[in-house]
């Protein structure tokens, strides 16, 4: 019928993909600013790199997103939860999967570091298990609702408008750009990874049919990273690290003020699971064709 609406009489799928980018990155979390820095002082929550401000964090950005979400999911007669993050496939294999594959892929690189000399360990940091289950719920709430924000609703769209790999491209750009222009000392090192990153999860998607194994990567892949092995990130470490490890070797094998996923042993790791992603998930049907 025209540029802007579809032969169906509603808006073409690349305006519901530009309006929903509007909303989730820039427009509503701009006017949910105050609300956020009220709550976050009436809760009490401390500044720092600690569990309760990450949690605060995501699931204050999980709501923002869940609006436009919910709005696009009204005008499309969809469930909420219908673009990849059926609830009722969360705790099935993809998820527990992408778990796996988040912490052989972090831990590998990890392990790496240490047999080259770049990463020295004197023992656990003595962390108390409160604090690491904090931590492990923490990184579940960022692989859940960086996720939702990314590709969920903006890769079910762009993937009906753009085709599947334009959007995932798209997507990958505005991931290393929201991290790039927002975390100190950013370089071209830890970019590589981001964008490698983020088409990994997109693959999952395309792949595994469902978000789920994307969710589980993020989270493991986090927590192996900050918590386990205790690596900076943006020259900070968390509050509550499982070793007491220090990291003392040229950037390219520790990844310098940002840590494990800024190493150049990340890259090879990065084709290994693409690699795995293809052939764990091969039997099913990994068309880029329009999703339903």
């Amino acid at each position: 019928m025209g540029l802007v609406l579809g032969d169906d009489g509603k808006l073409r799928w690349f305006w519901r993909a530009a309006i929903f980018y509007g909303l989730a990155f820039w427009g509503i979390p701009y006017l949910a600013r105050p609300l956020a820095e009220w709550a976050f002082a009436a809760l009490g929550i401390r500044d720092g790199f600690s569990a309760g401000v990450i949690a605060f964090s995501e699931v204050f950005q999980f709501l923002v997103v869940l609006i436009p979400t919910a709005a696009f999911a009204w005008y499309e007669r969809r469930r909420v939860d219908g673009y990849g993050l059926d609830i009722a496939k969360a705790l099935r294999a993809p998820t527990f999967e992408g778990l796996i594959v988040g912490v052989v892929m972090a831990g590998a690189v990890g392990l790496g570091i240490y047999l080259l000399g770049g990463m020295q360990v004197r023992g656990f940091a003595g962390t108390g298990a409160l604090t690491i289950l904090a931590w492990a719920g923490a990184n579940i709430l960022i692989g859940v609702s960086e996720e939702f924000w990314f590709r969920h609703y903006f890769l079910y769209s762009l993937w009906r408008s753009i085709g599947f790999w334009p959007g995932a491209l798209v997507i990958a750009a505005v991931f290393a750009a929201i991290h790039y222009f927002n975390k100190p000392g950013e370089n071209i090192s830890d970019v590589v990874t981001l964008v490698a990153f983020s088409l990994l999860c997109s693959y999952g998607v395309l792949r595994a049919d469902t978000l789920w194994f994307a969710v589980g990567l993020h989270a493991a892949f986090d927590f192996m990273q900050l918590v386990v092995i205790g690596t900076p990130n943006g020259g900070q470490f968390v509050d509550g690290r499982l070793l007491d490890a220090t990291f003392n070797g040229p950037a390219w094998l520790t990844g310098g003020s940002l840590g494990t996923e800024a190493s150049w042993l990340m890259y090879p790791v990065f084709v290994l699971a693409f690699l795995y992603v293809t052939w764990r998930y091969r039997p099913a049907a990994a068309t880029t064709a329009a999703p339903p």
